[in-house]
């Protein structure tokens, strides 16, 4: 694999379902990068946000219409990294599965367990061309780009739990109340549908990734009432929080 980069920008932001744009990005371009394996999400939107140069990804495509089993997350990953990106932060609407993470809580996962299958999840798939590699995958989510997150909230005053374990589950439907007890007996605190392959193949390119985690809903047989309704309702007072985050950070990641 060879990959030409091309840009200044050396932090790019995925982000994910109540974040399909970024107020208060100084927009000043955007472009479709091709990749060998096809056309990423969405076009690829550079600006300036807190006097630094990013990158910004809509996961789900314009209009937010893609669902997690059918991103093509190998060509978002490759164009990120083609595009001259060194470190990725990934936003995750999430559902609350730990008594800690309620909803409105913000946490810098550790770890995850994949659930998901039938995805393109791997560079190295024996294809012509492509070779094979057996990463390792011990922090899923790098701890330079964690501790810097860690390290933003706690300057922008925006309470986040430093780690977490993350459950991937298929979707799009969200899942049964016997699913959450098995993931809960697994050991994980959280719920969502788009770190896996996103985390792996970030690994594979040697990019730098991490997520910020938004609990938006308990996940189902835990909570009680409208889930869609609590989903809207905390995704809208969250991403305040998440925004101060990225201004904070930001400026440092782009300095490693």
């Amino acid at each position: 694999m060879t990959l030409a980069a091309h840009s200044s920008a050396k932090v790019a932001v995925i982000g994910g379902t109540g974040m399909n744009s970024w107020p208060g990005l100084e927009i000043t371009s955007s472009s479709i990068i091709n990749t060998p394996y096809g056309a990423p999400s969405a076009p690829l939107v550079r600006g300036r946000v807190a006097g630094v140069e990013a990158i910004f990804l809509a996961r789900h495509g314009e209009g937010h219409k893609l669902p997690p089993h059918a991103i093509n997350y190998r060509a978002n990953l490759w164009a990120l990294k083609q595009a001259g990106v060194e470190q990725v932060i990934a936003i995750g609407a999430v559902g609350a599965i730990a008594g800690w993470f309620a909803p409105g809580a913000l946490a810098i996962p550790n770890d995850l367990i994949d659930y998901t299958w039938g995805r393109e999840h791997t560079y190295f798939d024996g294809k012509p061309g492509s070779s094979l590699k057996h990463i390792e995958f011990n922090h899923p989510y790098a701890p330079s780009v964690r501790k810097a997150l860690v390290d933003a909230a706690k300057a922008a005053n925006v309470e986040a739990r430093d780690g977490g374990v993350m459950a991937v589950t298929q979707g799009p439907r969200l899942e049964s109340p016997g699913e959450i007890r098995r993931l809960k007996q697994d050991g994980c605190d959280m719920v969502g549908m788009t770190s896996m392959p996103e985390a792996a193949l970030a690994a594979e390119l040697d990019l730098p990734y991490a997520c910020l985690a938004v609990s938006v809903n308990w996940a189902p047989g835990i909570g009680s009432g409208d889930i869609h309704g609590q989903i809207e309702h905390w995704l809208a007072m969250s991403m305040a929080k998440v925004r101060a985050i990225l201004e904070q950070g930001l400026p440092v990641l782009s300095k490693d």
